[in-house]
């Protein structure tokens, strides 16, 4: 049920367009908040929030955008990192841009929106900030090499930040989804007993099912990404929770 809780709170989600991101985005807003959205995409319709074209791979478009949110107001309550790419493959197969694009948007994008915002947490001495990653930081995967090294790589940067700026009593944790019902799952099932089979597991790619039986859905995980942003979890920080109906086993 819809509340206030995060009623006069602003906040910065990354990859707001669609999936999981636009999800927490709507959340926020359902809360009371004033949402601003970064994505590559902006023609995705009416959106509840503000969103900004801006690739936050590109180091200078993430400043660029920073300074602009600066001037408007030099102040952020919560961050939220929900932009990523998949690229499958395996390692001789993958190319090197492809590799490097997993790694500059899905570790080095919140790299980047961070520098720009750490200062404004350290002055105000507040603020939270969630990250989501992947429970495929936590198990390796056949043909996701590249995925699987950046979101790992965005675990071990979040608890970096975490630690650095606990100090200053901002938080800062991770939200590992597993499978979840968006455009980017929607992609990888050509066929809906493929659906079947990612509930069963997959022998051959050395992956089991999901114990719960079911796909996540975006609100599962924004859900938590909002508890985690929440006074509710005011001495929670450099954790990282999955949310993938026990597929990982807690691994």
């Amino acid at each position: 049920m819809a509340g206030r809780q995060f009623a006069g709170k602003r906040v910065l989600v990354t990859g707001a367009a669609g999936g999981i991101g636009r999800r927490i985005a709507e959340r926020f807003v359902e809360e009371g908040a004033d949402v601003t959205g970064l994505d590559r995409e902006t023609d995705t319709g009416k959106t509840l929030f503000r969103l900004l074209a801006v690739d936050i791979g590109d180091p200078a478009q993430v400043e660029t955008v920073s300074e602009r949110l600066k001037t408007e107001e030099n102040r952020l309550d919560i961050m939220v990192n929900a932009a990523g790419i998949l690229r499958l493959g395996n390692a001789e197969t993958l190319t090197p841009e492809d590799w490097q694009t997993c790694i500059n948007v899905n570790a080095g994008g919140p790299f980047h929106l961070l520098r720009q915002w750490i200062p404004t947490f350290k002055a105000q001495r507040s603020g939270a900030i969630v990250n989501v990653a992947s429970n495929a930081a936590h198990a390796p995967r056949v043909g996701m090499t590249a995925y699987c090294a950046s979101k790992a790589a965005l675990v071990s940067l979040s608890r970096c930040i975490g630690l650095e700026l606990a100090p200053f009593g901002v938080r800062c944790n991770v939200v590992s989804p597993g499978s979840t019902d968006t455009p980017m799952l929607g992609g990888m099932l050509k066929a809906p007993a493929d659906r079947e089979r990612l509930l069963a597991g997959l022998p051959e790619q050395f992956k089991l099912g999901i114990p719960l039986g079911k796909i996540a859905t975006p609100d599962d995980i924004a859900e938590m990404v909002l508890f985690l942003a929440s006074d509710r979890a005011g001495h929670v920080t450099l954790q990282d929770v999955v949310v993938d109906g026990g597929a990982t086993l807690g691994a």
